[in-house]
């Protein structure tokens, strides 16, 4: 259990997403990533890091007091 990886919950992050540019592929466009690496990113496949979380943030306009709402919201674990 010891290495077991955080899985967050990108749910509210997807929808403020589809709110703002319609659709994940023209979000990444803005974002200047491609729509791969946006999947990896919204699947917990690769991390956010912190120069990317503010671009998103900025494009998305989410307030610095709401990101760990949206980038650091863990999976609740179905037991």
């Amino acid at each position: 259990m010891e290495n077991e990886k955080t899985i967050f919950d990108y749910s509210k992050l997807r929808g403020r997403i589809k709110e703002y540019f319609e659709t994940e592929t023209k979000f990444a466009e803005t974002l200047g990533i491609s729509n791969v690496q946006l999947s990896c990113l919204l699947n917990n496949k690769a991390n956010w890091d912190q120069p990317l979380i503010n671009k998103a943030c900025m494009l998305l306009e989410i307030l610095a007091i709401d990101i760990p709402v949206y980038f650091f919201t863990e999976k609740v674990k179905e037991v």
